[in-house]
């Protein structure tokens, strides 16, 4: 009686590539999807959804901070891990000021940043190494505030603006 072959595991490698490739195709639908005609400059929707007071910074900070969930996943050093969440703040700080943030998001390019941190510690050996969890937790619950805090901002600016020009 012949056993059916062992199934196989995809190895540790292959799965960081795989997380790797799909989170370049994030990051580049984020920032730079759209080219500009004329020029050889190129946006993403990251800017775009900027327009949505409230809402679009809300779900763009989400996305990015799935990379840097991701990044600790893949054993990505803390210090690291803190400049990547660094670069996602500063994008929705100054990017939730009305118009003039979302220019800052059309070229600052947070999450193209933050890829190009994970490939460079991504394949160093002391990067193997996971990311504890309580730090995770912290971080992205840090970042949550950050965003939703901004986003609660953005929102209420708005209103306060409408309300100025309407003059109620």
């Amino acid at each position: 009686m012949s056993q059916p072959p062992p199934k196989r595991v995809p190895s540790v490698v292959n799965s960081r590539n795989t997380s790797l490739q799909r989170l370049r195709q994030l990051s580049h639908v984020l920032d730079n999807a759209i080219p500009i005609p004329g020029t050889g400059y190129r946006i993403g929707l990251d800017p775009l959804l900027g327009l949505l007071p409230g809402a679009g910074d809300t779900v763009a900070g989400a996305l990015s901070a799935y990379i840097v969930v991701e990044a600790a996943r893949m054993g990505v050093p803390r210090e690291i891990l803190l400049r990547m969440a660094s670069n996602i703040v500063l994008e929705v700080v100054l990017g939730s000021v009305p118009m003039l943030g979302d220019v800052f998001d059309a070229t600052w390019k947070a999450n193209a940043r933050n890829i190009a941190l994970l490939e460079t510690h991504v394949d160093m050996p002391q990067s193997n190494r996971a990311s504890d969890r309580k730090f995770l937790i912290l971080l992205i619950l840090g970042l949550a505030v950050v965003i939703i805090g901004f986003a609660t901002f953005s929102v209420l600016l708005v209103r306060l603006l409408i309300g100025a020009i309407s003059g109620g």
